[in-house]
């Protein structure tokens, strides 16, 4: 029998239960899926996060994104950079602390806004352009869940300039370039992703996405002590 999680489970009895009996609804009602079992836990805490079963279907993944992400988190090396700063508040900070992860994100920078308005981009281009001259892509978790263009510039640094994720958790919601934006990272080859295809999406959902990867990597550090 496998060690139950402790990191990464709420900190309260009451909380747990909760949590349980709502992944346990989610698995009654959400009818036939064709996730693998490291893929289902991290949908059904997003539909968990929503309340929206149109998830179960609309994500997507790479077929190594689990295990890259697991394997991100358990290097204790890794970081998430984050296209808004909702996304950093929104992350467990014990979760993250125990796996030695911090968080970065540039959206409101002074540099970053004036450079976005001299050449006429947005702020997120220009914030994942600092995160890349900072070195701070490689090997990172990147979550994006408000911002297109600044999924369309990750995937362009990936191609381009060399950028190496561990993972991408690509969610940005809208109308202008968001079902684009994510259609044209699920292309990559050189990074793995996870998307939610069409209009959804938003920072809540990458945080319910990168807290399940915490719960993976916790329930194989338990099972496998020195994983790595």
């Amino acid at each position: 029998m496998s060690t139950p999680n402790v990191i990464t489970e709420q900190l309260t009895a009451a909380g747990r239960a909760i949590e349980y009996d709502s992944f346990a609804v989610i698995d009654r009602e959400v009818g036939p899926h064709t996730y693998t079992p490291g893929q289902w836990p991290i949908v059904r805490r997003m539909i968990h996060a929503n309340a929206d079963f149109d998830f179960n279907g609309l994500t997507d993944f790479h077929p190594q994104a689990v295990n890259a992400g697991v394997a991100a988190i358990l290097s204790r090396a890794a970081r998430v950079v984050a296209d808004v700063e909702m996304i950093c508040v929104g992350l467990s900070a014990p979760r993250l602390a125990h796996f030695g992860m911090t968080t970065h994100q540039f959206i409101s920078d002074a540099d970053v806004i004036d450079t976005a308005k001299a050449e006429g981009t947005t702020r997120a281009v220009q914030a994942m352009r600092k995160a890349h001259r900072l070195g701070l892509l490689d090997g990172a978790i990147v979550g994006i869940g408000n911002a297109p263009t600044a999924l369309i510039e990750l995937v362009r640094l990936i191609q381009e300039e060399g950028a190496r994720p561990a993972l991408v958790v690509g969610m940005p919601v809208g109308f202008v370039s968001a079902a684009e934006s994510k259609d044209l990272m699920a292309q990559s080859t050189a990074t793995p992703w996870v998307v939610i295809r069409g209009r959804k999406g938003g920072s809540t959902l990458v945080v319910a996405a990168i807290h399940a990867m915490l719960g993976l990597a916790e329930a194989r550090e338990l099972r496998e002590p020195g994983a790595a």
